[in-house]
């Protein structure tokens, strides 16, 4: 299966960012589970945002399952960026 970076970019309305991280994280938590999230956290200092790895079987499946994060949801996201990841080594690679 491929790995994906995705990157978001996050407007600047704290307020959102704080009401709805309960339900993001527990939805990342439940990718995780679910074995499609590899990791992602959020980026510190700089413009805000978050990197998060994801293994699924398309950019399509990735896509779908990002539209139901409660960030995306919610209008917070307001840049994707999704790139196909060549991981060739670490522990999340299969070699």
């Amino acid at each position: 299966m491929p790995t994906f970076a995705v990157q978001y970019t996050y407007d600047e309305r704290a307020d959102v960012r704080d009401r709805v991280r309960p339900e993001h994280r527990a939805w990342l938590a439940g990718r995780a589970d679910a074995g499609e999230l590899l990791g992602s956290g959020p980026y510190v200092g700089g413009e805000p945002g978050a990197l998060l790895v994801f293994r699924t079987a398309d950019e399509e499946t990735l896509r779908t399952l990002l539209a139901a994060d409660p960030f995306v949801r919610e209008g917070f996201v307001a840049r994707t960026d999704v790139r196909a990841w060549d991981l060739v080594l670490g522990p999340w690679s299969r070699s």
